[in-house]
């Protein structure tokens, strides 16, 4: 193949493809002469390479072409702007949109946490068959094992711990739930079982002041995020049960995506309630002061889900992965 004619024939289509590419904007027919024009590049591009591999050529006409099929194609959002977008929109808007199943998820646990711990309170006889009294005693008493736990370890150690068994508690809502919800109800079982216990002890000594204290700076945030996860992850088995008009894969496909950056996003609120307990929680703060930190923050995150999220869901974002990240699907019979 002759080099010089070959480019003599198309040097004014690659000039023309140069100059829409430089353009700021485009209009409705100059679009549609870009991607004629590039489909026609990629094809010169293809001769030169097989016929008349010139250096010079390949390099200026696979510069052209790449940055026509990026114009063409569209380049990835970066990945500053993907996390912005998740904790700005797609989070919250997960959060908001199973309001309906982590709040009565909430008010039920602690309903029934708080009639175990006055139950266990106003009956000794119950509380001689969990626990022997010179164990109860080691528990309750002043400097006793409830209040030092919090300061048993150094607080970096002590909160990458509280933060490493609260995230595994999530995910176990999170992810286990697409098997009918009974993992759920295990793990919340057991979590509200704990609170229960420790609250009716303190509260049989005389000590529910300082069972508060302690447990509100942190819990506040804590439990909700426990509530959250535990609500999704119960949709996620009733998703099974009644996928709706979805069908039964696409439904639990929607469903995981949004459960999966969940997880994510309730890692950073239980890092949060982590801190605040390593750090807060056994400080020398009066007790005024330590509870007003959590309330505050747990108003923050309600006020972060409630207003951002619920903006997000007015815009459209339901909390999926965008279009590009979750693939093609097949179409579905309506």
């Amino acid at each position: 193949m002759d080099v010089d004619l070959f480019v003599a024939a198309h040097r004014a289509e690659w000039a023309r493809l140069d100059q829409l590419l430089a353009a700021r904007r485009l209009t409705g027919p100059e679009a549609d002469e870009l991607v004629t024009l590039y489909q026609r590049a990629a094809t010169h591009l293809s001769v030169v390479r097989s016929s008349a591999p010139d250096p010079a050529l390949l390099s200026w006409l696979s510069s052209l072409v790449t940055r026509a099929r990026s114009a063409v194609t569209g380049s990835h959002t970066p990945a500053w702007r993907e996390v912005g977008l998740f904790f700005a929109q797609r989070f919250p808007a997960a959060v908001y949109t199973t309001v309906r199943w982590w709040l009565p998820t909430a008010l039920v646990s602690i309903l029934v946490g708080g009639l175990i711990g006055a139950w266990i309170a106003s009956d000794p006889q119950v509380q001689a068959s969990i626990a022997a009294p010179e164990e109860i005693r080691a528990l309750t008493e002043p400097g006793g094992q409830f209040e030092t736990y919090y300061s048993s370890n150094p607080a970096a150690s002590f909160a990458a711990q509280v933060w490493t068994n609260n995230a595994w508690v999530a995910a176990v809502c999170l992810f286990f739930g697409v098997l009918l919800g009974i993992p759920v109800l295990v793990a919340l079982w057991q979590n509200v079982l704990n609170v229960g216990l420790s609250a009716g002890f303190m509260a049989a000594a005389g000590r529910l002041d300082v069972f508060f204290g302690l447990i509100t700076p942190h819990g506040l945030l804590e439990l909700t995020a426990v509530f959250v996860a535990a609500g999704t992850g119960l949709r996620l088995g009733w998703t099974v049960v009644n996928p709706g008009r979805r069908s039964r894969a696409a439904a639990l496909a929607q469903e995981g995506r949004a459960a999966a950056g969940m997880a994510l996003g309730l890692a950073c609120v239980l890092f949060v309630s982590g801190v605040i307990e390593a750090f807060v929680t056994p400080s020398g703060l009066p007790t005024w002061g330590r509870i007003a930190i959590g309330v505050a923050a747990e108003v923050l995150f309600l006020v972060y889900v409630f207003v951002l999220g619920r903006r997000a869901v007015r815009a459209g974002v339901t909390g999926d992965t965008g279009v590009r990240e979750r693939g093609d699907l097949l179409p579905e019979a309506g």
